[in-house]
């Protein structure tokens, strides 16, 4: 095996290693992980969730994670079929991901499970790889959207 060869494959585990960390931060509500994620700034895209094109710092955007997630009971997001692009010290990943969204003690169904992909835009720093920019496509979905909603509306209060 070459040089080459092993660099795009060290590249392509980092790159993977971003997303595992990414979703077990979410999972854990580990926001110190989720700084080990993202660059200094980043642009997400979940408008197929519902969501509205955001771009600010990583501090911001890891508070507006925490809004959405931090009042569900768990979350357990699953990302695989991982295809890398890499371009130096710029890189593309396309991630499948399953997400499910689980409130104890909701009104109506419990559980809100989503299935898609993301698209993630990543730079390498002196750190590591982290996440520039990304979007999520849902391509399905199943359960009670309204329990992102409830959980949101618990952790304020």
């Amino acid at each position: 095996m070459t040089d080459t060869e092993i660099t795009i494959i060290a590249d392509r585990l980092a790159i993977s290693d971003v997303m595992h960390r990414y979703a077990t931060a979410i999972d854990m509500k580990d926001l110190g992980l989720l700084e080990q994620v993202f660059d200094e700034t980043v642009e997400s895209d979940f408008t197929t969730l519902g969501g509205k094109p955001w771009s600010g710092a990583r501090a911001d955007w890891i508070e507006i994670m925490r809004g959405t997630v931090g009042g569900l009971t768990a979350t357990q997001h699953l990302t695989g079929n991982h295809v890398h692009r890499i371009d130096g010290d710029r890189a593309h990943l396309t991630a499948y991901l399953q997400a499910m969204h689980h409130l104890s003690g909701a009104r109506g169904e419990p559980d809100y499970l989503i299935g898609g992909y993301y698209d993630v835009d990543l730079i390498r720093r002196a750190e590591g790889w982290r996440i520039s920019r990304y979007s999520l496509t849902v391509t399905w979905q199943r359960g009670d959207r309204d329990v992102l909603r409830q959980a949101a509306r618990r952790l304020k209060g």
